[in-house]
């Protein structure tokens, strides 16, 4: 007999990674990709959640995605190269990418969190696909994480390359401090707020300690997005 506990339990690790087709050697680690923080909270058993790996899926997606699109847009300038790559790890492509393998069955969350729809939520989907592929890389290297991810970004090459989207703030602001010669910006967060289900961060951009804007949103990519906007604005440049 199924009971209502049973339906609501995660897909398994082993489960997950056969669906997807990933041969992991150490299944902990995908374990540990698809644990949310709130799920320590009411599981004694488990130890970790998947923020440092998430951290380290950042820089790994990072590389790999800006070497797909040097490869696959060969008479792209380097702005545009750097809009691509930003449009195509921001928060809610990766949203979508977690979506279209469903990675929410396997994401192991704190049962508040998954009745307030943390398994359809951008930012946790996000954030969970990017823990994933700090996991493969570490269990098994770039080439595999160029492999899963190769799919993915032929699938959405074409509607990114074409979509108002890619121009995006961050990249609009990166690329005139550059071209005023100030520097790299740094986006910081300087507050959050909320329950986890809920989570509102407030985000500034700086260069050399200068603030230029701030920005507010429901994870800290899109902070991040509204606080380049607001430099732009500032600036006065459109």
């Amino acid at each position: 007999m199924v009971t209502q506990t049973d339906v609501n339990l995660p897909e398994s690790s082993v489960e997950l990674a056969r669906r997807l087709g990933l041969k992991f050697t150490n299944l902990s680690l995908l374990t540990r990709a698809l644990t949310h923080r709130s799920y320590l909270n009411e599981n004694s058993n488990a130890v970790e959640d998947n923020e440092r790996l998430e951290f380290l899926g950042d820089a790994v997606l990072d590389f790999v995605v800006g070497a797909w699109v040097y490869n696959h847009c060969p008479e792209m300038a380097e702005g545009d190269l750097t809009r691509m790559r930003s449009a195509l790890v921001r928060n809610e492509q990766l949203g979508e990418f977690a979506r279209r393998l469903d990675l929410g069955r396997g994401m192991r969350m704190g049962r508040g969190e998954a009745a307030s729809g943390g398994r359809d939520r951008d930012g946790l989907l996000g954030s969970t696909f990017e823990a994933v592929i700090g996991a493969l890389y570490l269990d098994s290297g770039l080439i595999s994480v160029n492999n899963f991810m190769e799919p993915l970004l032929d699938s959405v090459r074409e509607r990114v390359m074409l979509r108002s989207e890619i121009y995006d703030p961050k990249s609009r602001f990166q690329e005139w401090a550059q071209s005023e010669k100030l520097g790299t910006p740094k986006y910081v967060t300087i507050a959050s707020s909320g329950p986890d289900h809920a989570k509102m961060f407030e985000v500034e951009v700086r260069i050399l300690n200068k603030t230029y804007g701030s920005g507010k949103g429901s994870n800290k990519q899109v902070a991040a997005q509204v606080a380049a906007q607001t430099a732009l604005e500032t600036l006065g440049i459109h």
